[in-house]
């Protein structure tokens, strides 16, 4: 186990090493790591491993460069199968988290049909939004959203009043990437399943921070990204249940998901998990997710939870302190604080972090429908990871001291 010092953790980071802590001059005070994070050398390593060493296609090639790069191709999988507590046949690569959940949407019509319900909430990103809309199109299937509690919650008791005899899917985010609070996905997903509905658990934003455990929460599905955990962008992973992935139709046709087809049009596939996994895969990136999460396994999931809710304390605390700021989410059990700077829009709220070097983000963050339940139309969001520390809290809380500092930087100046 590796103490959790984000000093000597930004040794690992390039971003940090290289420019020398500092972006066009100013200090690199980077809280947007909801977003996409940092990536280490073990990372870049193992991405550049691939491209230097063993470049090659996988399951494909029967010479002894294809052999190795099949070799780290699956040892990556069955990385991320004991990662997630699952079989390594469960695990299917992706483009990413938005990838994996519209091939489980699409998948997932032929058992949907006119008057059946999916679940989803008011807090949802696009990508746990939008393949519903066309599923439910073509399905004629009908789309009910849980409202929030107004601290920003999901309760139990509301889910209940909403699940019914006609819910067939439910798909939560466990952690919203807006307001923050991590989910009961294990008693959510038990309710889900003594009505007969299949639970999705979008973990977008939990797995980068928190120990997930498919087995213990049983979810049918699971969607994450690996580039919100320290790996490279272009790679995330659908979890499923062995199943439930032999009986969903895949969304994408081609190279090495099937095992034959003739010109009639006769057509088997691969075993699972490759019969979702057509087209050739991003190599690269499997290899460095797996030494993404070796490097958060070497640290261990407690301390970067401990790490991320101190530096939170101190926002909110610092934010409140300046008594400029409207909090969203001040008690959600996660890095994630959002809020905004009063009789200040959003986005020149982050125009002018910018200029001080605080790199935020702002807007509706891809959740389209909850600005209905905050009464405003946009956000800043300030996210914090493994590397960041109490000077880059006190560097947004000093840079988010006063509104009149922000009418004078935009207006005076």
């Amino acid at each position: 186990m590796r103490k959790l010092d984000p000093y000597q953790i930004r040794e690992d980071f390039p971003m940090y090493h290289e420019h020398n802590s500092s972006f066009k001059g100013k200090p690199l005070v980077y809280l947007d790591n909801s977003a996409t994070t940092f990536k280490p050398y073990p990372v870049i390593d193992s991405v550049n491993h691939y491209y230097k060493d063993i470049t090659a296609n996988t399951r494909r090639g029967d010479y002894s460069l294809a052999h190795e790069a099949d070799v780290a191709f699956e040892a990556s999988r069955k990385t991320v199968a004991k990662f997630l507590n699952a079989e390594t046949d469960e695990i299917c690569f992706t483009s990413g988290d938005t990838m994996a959940l519209n091939e489980i949407a699409y998948g997932l019509i032929p058992f949907l049909h006119e008057g059946d319900e999916i679940l989803l909430s008011i807090e949802e990103h696009a990508s746990n939004i939008l393949p519903w809309f066309k599923v439910a199109e073509i399905t004629k299937a009908f789309i009910r959203y849980l409202p929030l509690e107004e601290d920003g919650r999901i309760s139990i008791e509301t889910y209940k009043k909403y699940l019914n005899n006609h819910t067939k899917v439910v798909s939560l985010a466990s952690v919203s990437n807006v307001m923050g609070y991590p989910l009961p996905v294990k008693e959510l997903c038990a309710l889900a399943h003594e009505k007969g509905a299949l639970y999705i658990d979008d973990a977008a934003q939990s797995v980068p921070h928190m120990k997930i455990d498919v087995k213990e929460t049983d979810v049918d599905f699971l969607a994450f990204s690996a580039h919100k955990m320290l790996g490279p962008t272009g790679i995330g992973v659908l979890y499923g249940k062995r199943d439930l992935l032999e009986k969903i139709s895949p969304t994408f046709y081609g190279g090495e998901m099937n095992a034959r087809f003739d010109k009639e049009g006769n057509l088997s596939y691969d075993d699972i998990p490759y019969r979702l996994e057509a087209g050739t895969q991003n190599i690269a990136g499997v290899l460095g997710l797996k030494s993404a999460i070796e490097y958060l396994e070497e640290i261990g999931f407690e301390q970067i939870h401990q790490h991320e809710m101190a530096l939170k304390k101190r926002a909110v605390e610092g934010l409140l302190q300046n008594g400029n700021a409207v909090i969203y989410n001040s008690e959600s059990e996660s890095g994630i604080v959002t809020f905004n700077i009063k009789d200040v829009f959003a986005q020149d709220v982050a125009t002018y972090l910018s200029s001080k070097g605080v790199f935020v983000r702002s807007g509706q963050h891809c959740a389209k429908i909850l600005p209905e339940h905050l009464k405003t139309q946009g956000t800043v969001r300030a996210s914090f990871y493994i590397y960041n520390t109490i000077e880059d809290v006190d560097a947004l809380i000093k840079a988010c001291q006063t509104a009149e500092d922000f009418l004078d930087a935009f207006f005076l100046e």
